[in-house]
């Protein structure tokens, strides 16, 4: 399968362009003009690699990129620019880009950066595959991230997909505590915290799902006025 990649540029000639050019390279390009675009194509696909322009319509590259690293922390993001500073390029990969080529660029140099940025990314998954399995075992309990059915205190049951999308955000992160602005954006996108107890409810019914006693959890913990972290007791995590 060819691997797939985001292009975001708003210029339609170089636009044509690149994706040309890399499905020459075999490549399976999908393109978007804006940023508010972009963020809908991210969260209803799956990308292997972005190519992002900083000068973009509605909301800026360097937005787009923060936002999609909420959505994912490890794809690689190539920023395009014709912001050519140092300060410029510094900027960019603070903001989470992986590489940041300035207009106007050698053709064969972009196709040359994409490869490497692909081949680390596939090295960093293999290595990093085993830290949530597809399959994730916690006391008796199971979620299977691929399928969503679970096993919980009352059996096996289906998860819909934001309860999947938050369970996945809590083990990734297991032992720390996810803000819930964090949670909303990534599995909500909302880009403002709005005055609602939606998290509270889903969290609720995880627990119902997951702990023998909703009312005091092993696994799903509050942090007052900040989040939620998902815990695993030290033997769970040897």
């Amino acid at each position: 399968m060819s691997d797939r990649i985001l292009l975001v540029e708003d210029e339609l000639h170089l636009q044509h362009a690149l994706k040309l050019n890399l499905e020459l390279e075999s490549y399976d390009v999908f393109v978007c003009r804006t940023g508010t675009e972009s963020i809908k194509a991210f969260r209803e696909q799956k990308f292997d690699l972005v190519i992002l322009d900083i000068m973009l319509p509605e909301m800026d590259g360097l937005m787009v990129c923060e936002n999609l690293r909420l959505y994912d922390a490890h794809i690689p993001i190539l920023f395009l620019s014709a912001k050519n500073t140092a300060e410029d390029r510094i900027n960019g990969l603070r903001k989470g880009a992986d590489d940041y080529l300035t207009k106007p660029f050698e053709l064969e140099e972009l196709i040359l950066r994409v490869q490497k940025l692909l081949q680390k990314s596939k090295q960093i998954k293999i290595k990093s595959e085993s830290s949530i399995p597809k399959l994730f075992h916690f006391g008796n309990n199971w979620i299977n991230f691929e399928s969503h059915e679970a096993k919980g205190v009352n059996g096996v049951f289906e998860l819909t997909k934001k309860e999947i999308l938050l369970m996945r955000l809590l083990i990734e992160n297991k032992n720390q505590v996810v803000s819930r602005e964090r949670i909303l954006k990534v599995v909500w996108d909302y880009t403002v915290i709005p005055n609602t107890r939606t998290i509270d409810n889903f969290v609720l019914a995880l627990r119902k799902y997951f702990e023998e006693d909703p009312k005091q959890p092993n696994y799903i913990h509050s942090a007052r006025g900040i989040g939620y972290k998902f815990v695993l007791i030290t033997e769970e995590s040897d």
